[in-house]
């Protein structure tokens, strides 16, 4: 069980929870995640709610590969439009935000979010790690290598599993230095790997649990499960299931997804194979 501290609110973790994607873009991967007013966003988040979500990711930038990165004053703007509205509208939600710049950091969370979803590990921005302790809240910690430009380029691993794992170790240890006091680790499926290294990486979801933070695993829809099964990501919702009941099965704590009720009858029904 994890207990993390989110601006003074509470988030238990006894058993696995959902986190479901919300999108102020024009061009993430999978379409029906993004919203494009505050009555569409409020829609989304009622629904991903009322099926079972925990935590709604709110993003204002897409890093998909080839993607147009807009920039820090992009993403307040469009954040501003639509988590305020959520906070109000939804209290006892927690809301995190998706970004690799301290400022939206900072901003979000005068906002109403309550946790930081980061897939740079703190590395695309030198005052994020000591932003998000001074903040005193969750720091979503994502595995990627290179910059934001070459990000979904594929270097060469030793073995992606134990270099993942050294790069968790180190982060836990940077983050500790900063004075950050609850992070969650996400492997970063899709992000400078190869589809046989994400596979792999589900695979070792046991390994990555044995470091004593909750893991969130971030596959839905993801190409690995619809250039594998010959499908598009509108199409993916089954094979995405596949893998969220395998890494269940491996300890995972934390779904990240596009479809939560779908999420939430995986973690149900995993829990009598594991009980």
């Amino acid at each position: 069980m994890f207990t993390l501290n989110c601006k003074g609110r509470l988030l238990t973790i006894h058993q696995p929870i959902v986190m479901g994607i919300i999108n102020t873009t024009p061009d993430s991967f999978h379409e029906s995640s993004r919203v494009n007013s505050i009555e569409h966003a409020l829609a989304q988040a009622e629904k991903m709610i009322s099926e079972g979500a925990t935590i709604l990711d709110i993003g204002a930038q897409s890093t998909r590969p080839g993607s147009e990165m807009v920039g820090e004053a992009e993403e307040i703007k469009r954040l501003q439009a639509i988590i305020p509205a959520l906070a109000k509208s939804f209290p006892d939600t927690f809301l995190s935000v998706d970004t690799f710049y301290s400022a939206v950091a900072r901003a979000a969370a005068d906002m109403g979010v309550s946790i930081i979803n980061d897939i740079s590990g703190g590395h695309f921005d030198a005052l994020m790690l000591e932003t998000v302790a001074d903040l005193k809240m969750p720091y979503v910690c994502m595995h990627v290598r290179g910059s934001a430009g070459s990000m979904h380029d594929i270097p060469l691993y030793t073995n992606v599993v134990t270099d993942v794992m050294d790069y968790f170790i180190e982060r836990m240890e940077e983050g500790m230095k900063a004075g950050i006091t609850d992070m969650i680790l996400d492997p970063g499926f899709g992000f400078s790997k190869t589809t046989e290294q994400n596979f792999q990486l589900i695979g070792a979801t046991s390994s990555f649990v044995a470091l004593g933070k909750p893991v969130l695993i971030g596959v839905s829809r993801k190409s690995s499960i619809y250039k594998t099964l010959g499908i598009t990501a509108a199409e993916a919702l089954n094979g995405t299931t596949v893998l969220h009941t395998a890494a269940l099965l491996g300890g995972a704590h934390i779904l990240r997804v596009h479809d939560v009720k779908e999420a939430m009858e995986a973690i149900k029904l995993t829990r009598y194979l594991i009980a």
